[in-house]
């Protein structure tokens, strides 16, 4: 029917724009990030503010034989008390579009800072831990995952 023609005009003109417009959301995403990327995104939290090595357990594999899900947990040393405690534990990927993964928030009532998730990497790259205690210290923690297949990247 003529009246026909133009709603599936109209319709895949309006399918056609929404495709475009997700892609103009993604495109400024595709480029990686790197080590300087998660120094410019701990330098925009803590400024120069010194990080320490130790109290934090970055359990990750290795290899990740599937980029798209790579478990990883997070046990901070702490004794969880109203005056010394984790506040904030930090997780970046130097080598994904973005480079901050998550961030888990803690107070005393969580009893432990630990916490566990799955992550996507685009390629090999350094996952880097920063756990805020209560006082102000930073302490950090870094390991190579190696990604053979999948991950953002492809």
């Amino acid at each position: 029917m003529p009246g026909d023609s133009p709603h599936k005009t109209r319709r895949e003109a309006l399918h056609l724009a929404m495709i475009a417009a997700a892609a103009a959301i993604i495109a400024p995403h595709t480029a990686l990030a790197d080590a300087k990327a998660v120094e410019a995104e701990l330098k925009k939290l803590y400024g120069d503010k010194p990080m320490a090595e130790g109290r934090i357990r970055l359990d990750v594999p290795q290899i990740a034989e599937n980029g798209l899900v790579v478990p990883i947990s997070v046990d901070v040393e702490s004794p969880m008390t109203e005056a010394d405690h984790v506040k904030a534990v930090h997780v970046y990927a130097d080598g994904n579009p973005l480079p901050g993964v998550v961030t888990f928030r803690f107070s005393p009532l969580a009893g432990k800072a630990m916490a566990s998730t799955r992550m996507r990497l685009a390629q090999t790259q350094n996952i880097v831990c920063v756990a805020e205690m209560s006082d102000g210290k930073l302490f950090t923690a870094k390991a190579e995952v190696k990604v053979t297949i999948g991950g953002c990247g492809g």
